[in-house]
């Protein structure tokens, strides 16, 4: 690592190092997936017990009265900020941030580690029983104080993960207590500190090309209008990418058949796959390992929601709200049988147990479409490796890792339509059976951090 420390590590009590690991585990979730970290202006009490824990394969500190590394420029590459203990030893958060927002690109992050307000007492205890008087006037935020800072300095707040609640071990005790206890409504902010993803709000100033995947399963009389009714957003390239999957009735046949005739628009390219698995989840991974267009999105073959809204995502992503795009069918009223009523109570179930889950406020997990950037895309399926294969619809596989990499989630409401060709795919029963066999992984893999 890059800098010096003026602590010895190895005088650090053993409670402290414990702590510090606790805490570098819930930070590594990102960071281990990120190209480097860099430690911004540690404070005076940090040892560098935290950095020396965090994983990742290139960590650097920057002192106090040191330059900043510019990361502005940077397109796939991602570098994570960290900032420990920064927030409560400063009286200036907002010129914090926003002395760091220009040397942010759209793929920074910072992760900080901030003090639990609700144990200020505590410390306001201490100092006047003279225990910890070189922690003298620290800044405690509520996460309202802190939505209104980050928005005023330009950023997002698109994680918080309180961490870090015995610090000992105490026989395996300790890594239990840590692990379980996040899980637990109301309990789980008892943490000693929790981790803060922060996400910076940058509009793109280019206009990125957009591979849209289109799986296809018996949805012959879908394809002609799908293509006809697909519109450029902003004049972007478009990389059009059927993937077909065991049809009965042509429809690969018809897909052969519009390629082959193209498209009539300028920057519009039609291409098509056949898989040699099965399922939605699979076919979206052969489409998104053949795009080559800077953003990916998808589009389900049956229509349901409609192929104009595309623009809709992709202007969402290009003006900075987030970067991963989520569909949201239960907003405005469906058209005739778009939805029967035990699906729409299924999808409500499935929203609300995985935003607890993930942390997120989610509208609808289970809409097909979605869009994220193809270089964070990368990072997801490096993420799906250690994490396992779980999900055959391909849904929560995409959430749950836009949700610990901190890309920052934003629904759009869409009109949800009736098909007006073919049969749905889904099975209520035994799919429902399967997601929640899926959210109940996730809680017990994310919310606890028993990922790899």
């Amino acid at each position: 690592m890059d800098g010096t420390v003026t602590t010895l590590k190895s005088s650090a009590p053993r409670w402290k190092r414990y702590v510090n690991a606790v805490i570098a585990a819930e930070i590594s979730s990102l960071t281990r997936f990120a190209d480097r970290v860099l430690q911004v202006s540690p404070v005076p009490q940090d040892p560098g017990l935290l950095l020396e824990a965090v994983r990742c394969g290139s960590k650097s500190l920057i002192p106090a009265g040191r330059a900043v590394p510019d990361c502005s420029r940077e397109r796939d590459a991602r570098t994570v900020f960290l900032l420990n203990g920064s927030f409560n030893h400063t009286h200036d958060i907002q010129g914090l941030l926003a002395g760091l927002k220009p040397k942010c690109g759209r793929t920074t992050r910072l992760a900080v580690v901030a003090y639990n307000p609700y144990w200020s007492w505590l410390y306001r205890l201490g100092n006047r029983m003279g225990w910890r008087a070189t922690e003298a006037d620290l800044t405690f935020l509520t996460h309202t104080d802190l939505g209104h800072l980050a928005r005023l300095s330009g950023f997002d707040v698109v994680r918080i993960r309180p961490t870090a609640y015995c610090p000992f071990r105490l026989l395996g005790l300790g890594n239990l207590v840590n692990r379980l206890l996040p899980a637990i409504p109301l309990v789980r902010w008892a943490a000693y500190a929790s981790v803060i993803i922060l996400r910076p709000v940058i509009r793109e100033t280019r206009t990125p090309s957009l591979t849209v995947v289109i799986p296809a399963r018996n949805e012959r009389g879908n394809i002609a209008p799908a293509v006809a009714r697909l519109v450029p957003p902003g004049g972007c390239r478009l990389d059009v990418i059927f993937v077909e999957g065991h049809s009965t009735d042509g429809t690969w046949e018809e897909i052969r058949r519009v390629v082959a005739r193209g498209s009539r628009r300028r920057g519009v390219t039609l291409r098509a796959f056949r898989q040699t698995g099965k399922g939605k989840n699979d076919a979206v991974r052969l489409g998104f390992s053949q795009a080559r267009g800077d953003l990916l999105t998808i589009l389900d073959a049956d229509l349901t929601m409609p192929p104009e809204m595309l623009g809709r995502f992709y202007h969402a992503w290009v003006d900075g709200h987030a970067d991963f795009i989520n569909g949201s069918r239960l907003v405005y009223p469906m058209e005739g049988e778009a939805m029967r009523l035990l699906n729409w109570f299924g999808n409500m179930f499935f929203a609300n147990a995985l935003s607890y889950v993930l942390d997120l406020r989610l509208g609808d997990t289970l809409c097909g479409t979605k869009l994220v950037a193809r270089c964070d895309y990368r990072r997801m399926t490096a993420w799906r490796r250690e994490f396992g294969d779980f999900d055959p619809f391909g849904d929560f596989e995409l959430l749950f890792p836009a949700a610990v990499l901190g890309l920052g989630i934003t629904d759009i409401p869409v009109a949800y339509r009736a098909r007006t060709y073919g049969q749905t795919n889904i099975s209520r029963f035994r799919h429902g059976w399967m997601l929640l066999t899926m959210t109940l992984t996730g809680l017990v893999r994310v919310s606890t951090g028993r990922v790899p």
